[in-house]
């Protein structure tokens, strides 16, 4: 059995967040487990409010589980501020994590922050140069680079700003682009555009959380990361052709679309 780790924010509506992750590592037949950097109450029509866990307590979380249950890759999602990123930059120097996907969560689905703007730079200086692959979609690769973002050739341009702050790769997501739903990977070699049909749904809450869990449970189970992008991608794109149709906002995506349950 693979083990894979969530250092994320609590989402109480259980669409995005620990609770998005550890469904779609279940769904990859990988053993989740989570630190929980802070508990939202949230649902599918916005955030209600936001309670930090103590810096301490998620070193705590960290040194339970990498002292006990060692995940083959780590998955990083909502860190708000600044004390949390840097004492996780601390545990996963000390317990020496190589494969890192992290997921720069800056803003909600529902459009309500959740990376206070101080802590950006903390993000930049802490956890990009640990992290084997970052996934920022288009608003949150224009507030890494600065930079306008409308096109294919605009998210490559962006990706070489991303990779230059110490990424090892970075995958643009293209899914608020207006045509076809296009990632761009770059690993500072080559460029890969990951293409997918567009899906024509109000139901994504999630998306970037599940996508990015999808990626670290493929690189838990041994996949390369190249590889890993791709089978994440399948995956995603699937769990938003079978999202659900729940709440009275925007619904999430299913995360066992590809799971056959045994009566």
């Amino acid at each position: 059995m693979k083990l894979a780790l969530t250092i994320a924010g609590s989402d109480s509506g259980g669409g995005a967040g620990i609770q998005a992750d550890l469904k779609t590592f279940s769904a990859h037949g990988v053993f989740g487990m989570s630190v929980i950097t802070s508990i939202t109450a949230q649902n599918t029509q916005g955030v209600l409010g936001i309670l930090d866990v103590t810096p301490e307590m998620v070193y705590l979380q960290m040194k339970a589980i990498f002292e006990d249950l060692y995940p083959d890759a780590v998955k990083i999602g909502m860190v708000s501020n600044e004390e949390i990123i840097k004492t996780i930059a601390k545990g996963l120097k000390e317990y020496g994590v190589e494969k890192i996907v992290l997921d720069p969560v800056m803003i909600a689905k529902s459009g309500d922050p959740l990376l206070k703007p101080e802590a950006m730079k903390a993000l930049k200086e802490e956890l990009l140069p640990l992290s084997l692959v970052v996934t920022p979609n288009l608003m949150e690769a224009k507030e890494l680079t600065g930079m306008e973002i409308k096109n294919i050739s605009d998210m490559k341009e962006a990706a070489k700003k991303i990779l230059s702050l110490g990424a090892k790769v970075v995958l643009v997501k293209g899914g608020h682009l207006e045509r076809e739903a296009v990632d761009v990977f770059y690993d500072g070699v080559e460029f890969y555009e990951i293409k997918a049909e567009r899906i024509n749904t109000k139901n994504t809450h999630g998306t970037g959380c599940t996508f990015s869990s999808a990626i670290a449970a493929n690189l838990a189970l041994g996949y390369d990361l190249l590889e890993a992008v791709k089978r994440a991608k399948r995956y995603i794109t699937g769990a938003i052709k079978n999202s659900l149709s729940i709440g009275h906002g925007v619904g999430p995506t299913n995360h066992f679309w590809n799971v056959e349950f045994k009566e």
